[in-house]
């Protein structure tokens, strides 16, 4: 009887309260209007350099004015995360992030574009922090496999519905209707967390005991936190080098026609929208390290062979692609979840704005390095894209390793019960 009951103990500790579901739904949708935003500078490659008339150094700083100044934002932040109640956290950001959309989709030429860029940036990345924040304090470490599993989602989400139609809005009629589409979702969600979210103010009951100065010091001093953030930034470097210029890449190099992009990222998001919620379920029950081992790999590989492609039919192109994504999408859901078991709750706060300041830094630079790297000639190519192929794949490589470490860490706090 005894197992019985520890059983169903376990097992009621993995459903979601009815409140759990709606939290869940409303931080997925704020999370999509993020992704959206931050995923479709690079699908609009294609159809931004030419429209803007610009250079591929030039497009990458333009790609990296949202993630270096969110990078800036998120570490100012993170002294001061766990000093506020993060619904209205939360509130705040997210309302000038729409207000930095909002710019987007009125910007005249380039220079005011990557001046909307910067607005963005610095309020939108500390959003998705704060998000992961709130996840970790409302839901049990048994749970949030499966809750960032419906969180990443929100990646799906902007794949089917957003990116799909926020590209034919591009190439149809004008590109800035595609920022008109995501402030509009972004005015819903904003109105969700209104209306139906709690405050979220549970880690403002344990004392503070030091400023928020010496708060980010700690963060960034503890061993284990710096471990955490060099995966983190490893993985997100090697995803926006290959994403900067990959729509760009598919219509000039792999035949891909333009109004044939949002059918190549439609159907990658239905894909990762059907394998999300398994990737979490399998995550909770086989464990992080074998699902991002296993997502690694088939990355890498995808990642070998869409590199090297020419010209090819689009159904091919499309199977190559759908896999890259959902490779991706395993190695993000894994990595999410053991990265909420590493930070203290009094440090979650703070551990995860100085965890996207790194991130976001790091995506700025690597979006910057891509548009060192390959170059556009006259008839439109893209040169030197297995060139990014070979550091995308140096970088997986490397978090595998990391992986086992962060792994091992994490047994040890389970171990000693903290």
């Amino acid at each position: 009887m005894v197992k019985i009951s520890n059983k169903m103990n376990g097992d009621n500790k993995l459903k979601f309260t009815r409140y759990q579901f709606l939290l869940v739904t409303i931080i997925t949708v704020v999370f999509l209007t993020i992704v959206l935003d931050f995923m479709l500078t690079s699908a609009l490659s294609a159809i931004l350099l030419p429209e803007l008339n610009i250079t591929t150094k030039q497009f990458g700083l333009l790609a990296s004015a949202y993630p270096i100044s969110a990078g800036i934002s998120a570490i100012l932040l993170s002294g001061y995360a766990d000093k506020f109640d993060r619904k209205k956290l939360l509130l705040f950001f997210y309302s000038g992030f729409l207000l930095g959309v909002l710019f987007c989709a009125s910007a005249p030429s380039f220079q005011v574009l990557v001046v909307a860029r910067i607005i963005t940036g610095i309020f939108g990345g500390t959003v998705g922090p704060i998000c992961f924040a709130i996840i970790a304090d409302q839901f049990d470490t048994t749970q949030r496999g499966r809750a960032m599993g419906i969180l990443q989602m929100a990646s799906a989400g902007s794949q089917i519905l957003g990116l799909p139609l926020a590209l034919y809005l591009a190439s149809e009629w004008d590109w800035h209707l595609a920022f008109g589409l995501i402030l509009l979702i972004g005015i819903i969600a904003a109105f969700l967390i209104i209306w139906k979210m709690n405050p979220v103010n549970k880690h403002l009951r344990i004392p503070a005991k030091v400023n928020p100065l010496h708060h980010s010091l700690k963060i960034i001093s503890n061993r284990n936190y710096l471990i955490m953030f060099l995966n983190n930034t490893l993985l997100v470097a090697g995803d926006v080098i290959l994403m900067t210029f990959s729509s760009a890449f598919c219509t000039n190099n792999l035949g891909v026609g333009l109004d044939s992009l949002p059918l190549l990222y439609g159907i990658a998001g239905v894909s990762t929208l059907i394998f999300s919620p398994l990737i979490g379920r399998l995550t909770d029950k086989f464990g992080t390290l074998n699902i991002f081992v296993v997502g690694t790999i088939i990355t890498i590989i995808t990642v070998a062979v869409f590199t090297n492609l020419g010209i090819n039919p689009l159904w091919s192109v499309i199977i190559v692609h759908t896999l890259l994504f959902l490779g991706i999408n395993a190695r993000s859901i894994s990595s999410s979840a053991i990265g909420t078991i590493i930070p203290d709750m009094q440090d979650r706060g703070a551990y995860m704005a100085v965890d996207a300041a790194m991130q976001l830094a790091i995506a700025g630079m690597a979006a910057m390095l891509a548009g060192w790297i390959v170059f556009q000639t006259e008839d439109g190519m893209i040169n030197n894209f297995s060139t990014l192929g070979v550091v995308v794949i140096s970088l997986m490589t490397m978090t595998i390793g990391l992986m086992f470490i962060i792994n091992r860490m994490v047994k040890r706090k389970n171990n000693s019960g903290l």
